[in-house]
């Protein structure tokens, strides 16, 4: 076992979700998928982990690091857990709870020309898939795992 696991578990919870959030951007603006409701609400956490595990950074005591690697990958594992839900509607093994994203940005008059030139974007149809797997079943996937080692690396001790 190596003696201090924590800078590992501290890189983990940067590039992780630095990684998936470049994805999701990427094949929204070079890709031309438009996320749902769900898929934004799979990206706040991963958010929040980058602004934690940076912080973890340039904090000087340990246990203050330990801390924000921590919440960074309980952040991470939250992501994960919404990736989990928005999968198993995309599946149909239960029902969502909200409507479709709206992604229109617009007000007043231009309201309507803004709805008729917008995509659908439906939170329980998968844009795209490999193997099966939607970019929502990724995420949890890699998050979960993630989290899971982030969560074990930062609180292992040593022997």
């Amino acid at each position: 076992m190596r003696a201090n696991d924590l800078p590992l578990a501290r890189w983990i919870a940067l590039l992780l979700p630095l990684t998936l959030v470049a994805g999701a951007l990427a094949s929204q603006y070079l890709g031309g998928l438009y996320p749902c409701e769900m898929c934004h609400w799979q990206r706040w956490p991963h958010y929040v982990a980058i602004a934690l595990a940076a912080l973890s950074f340039v904090v000087p005591r340990t246990s203050g690091k330990r801390a924000l690697v921590l919440l960074a990958g309980v952040a991470i594992l939250l992501s994960g857990l919404i990736g989990v839900f928005h999968a198993g509607v995309e599946y149909h093994w239960w029902q969502g709870v909200t409507a479709c994203a709206n992604t229109l940005g617009a007000s007043g008059g231009d309201l309507l020309a803004a709805i008729v030139r917008q995509p659908v974007v439906r939170c329980d149809v998968p844009q795209w898939t490999f193997l099966g797997i939607s970019l929502a079943g990724f995420n949890a996937i890699f998050s979960l795992v993630g989290a899971f080692m982030i969560l074990w690396l930062a609180t292992r001790r040593r022997t």
